[in-house]
């Protein structure tokens, strides 16, 4: 019998068996390794997809934490560290990140007192639509960026670096660039000492005052000349300043006849330290100006500053002839005398004094001033040039 013919091999048929558990058929292996190709596309849409849900959130996260997120502000562009001034200008810019709608942007800068930028009827900086925002600005020490709400009124003048809360959303403040640069200053040599002579604008009394310094020089017998006299169709007037502390101690300084001053014009010995806006500049003040009228009497003063704190102002009236100022300066008290004649020694005739307990300055670094202004004055403006001379400047420690 020929082997396919009832034979009892079994080999073919064994091997054709599909019960077996290590033979397949074409057929059956094809569609099994379709599936595993199957499965393996399946996995791999899986891990993809898996990843792409995994970014998303992520990026969602991403998204809605920088959504959430408060303002900031930052510099582009800082100008120079320098004493300020209105021809010192320069350009300021940045930009802002997370604004709210209406939101804009005020500067200010330190250089003495804290001063709105450019000027004060026009210190709203509008940010563009990239978030940047751009201004001119006088120069200072350092410069403060204020992001504010539309309601916000800022001050031409602060006495304190700017703070947020309120109408102001964020503050930020930063050093001038480079070493600080001081403003020029004339010099002279007053009573033994060297003095600096102002040379820059100052709206000290509440009015801007050009400053000159052919406005201060001394004598062939050493006094000192002061005056206020018309430049370009302004008032200029004389400062000038000791070119080192000296600490606590007593300051006198003697002055001739000011009886004759108009009410707008004031003589001031003062100490200051210009960095130092933190503790009011560490100012104390003598003050006499013009009467005006036999009415006011009262046309001299002693001042810790703030002035406005009660009890740091004290008002006298200096009479006519020459007149010797004294500060006695030591930690917690400062004494303010004024006497007839050039002497503030034993015999001289006391005309007022008054001793302040309160809010007394150390000294750090401020130095001595005398200033020779003009004060606003709606009643009794400016009317003419005038002079102050200073005889003497002493200090006892």
């Amino acid at each position: 019998m020929k082997p396919h013919q009832n034979s009892e091999y079994r080999g073919p048929v064994r091997f054709r068996s599909k019960h077996y558990a290590g033979y397949l058929s074409p057929r059956a292996s094809g569609s099994l390794l379709w599936g595993h190709m199957q499965l393996r596309l399946l996995v791999r849409v899986f891990l993809q997809r898996s990843v792409l849900l995994v970014f998303c959130i992520a990026l969602n996260s991403c998204q809605s934490h920088k959504a959430n997120s408060g303002p900031s502000i930052e510099f582009t562009h800082i100008p120079p560290a320098a004493q300020g001034g209105r021809e010192r200008v320069d350009t300021i810019s940045g930009r802002v990140r997370n604004a709210q709608p209406n939101q804009q942007i005020v500067i200010y800068a330190h250089s003495g007192t804290w001063w709105v930028q450019p000027w004060p009827d026009h210190p709203f900086i509008p940010i563009k639509a990239d978030s940047t925002w751009s201004t001119e600005t006088h120069l200072g020490f350092e410069y403060a960026a204020l992001l504010v709400e539309p309601d916000y009124h800022p001050l031409p003048e602060l006495n304190v670096a700017p703070t947020q809360g309120g109408s102001v959303a964020l503050v930020t403040i930063v050093k001038g660039v480079g070493t600080p640069q001081f403003a020029p200053t004339g010099s002279l040599k007053f009573s033994g000492y060297d003095w600096g002579v102002r040379m820059i604008e100052s709206d000290k009394g509440g009015t801007d005052n050009l400053y000159d310094p052919e406005n201060a020089w001394t004598d062939a017998s050493g006094a000192l000349h002061m005056q206020i006299k018309k430049k370009s169709g302004r008032w200029s007037c004389a400062e000038i300043f000791l070119n080192r502390s000296l600490g606590f101690g007593t300051y006198s300084v003697t002055v001739r006849d000011t009886s004759h001053l108009e009410p707008a014009a004031a003589f001031s010995m003062f100490t200051f330290d210009d960095p130092a806006s933190e503790q009011h500049y560490r100012e104390m003040d003598v003050e006499v100006n013009g009467r005006g009228n036999a009415a006011n009497k009262n046309n001299a003063r002693y001042i810790i500053q703030p002035f406005y704190i009660p009890g740091n102002l004290f008002v006298f009236a200096a009479p006519s002839g020459t007149l010797t100022y004294v500060l006695h300066w030591e930690s917690g008290h400062a004494t303010f005398q004024t006497f007839r004649g050039r002497s503030a020694g034993a015999g001289a005739q006391l005309v007022s004094e008054h001793e302040f307990t309160s809010g007394i300055p150390v000294p750090g670094k401020a130095v001595p001033r005398l200033i020779f202004y003009v004060v606003a004055s709606y009643k009794n403006p400016m009317q003419k040039p005038s002079e102050v001379v200073v005889e003497k400047f002493e200090y006892l420690p």
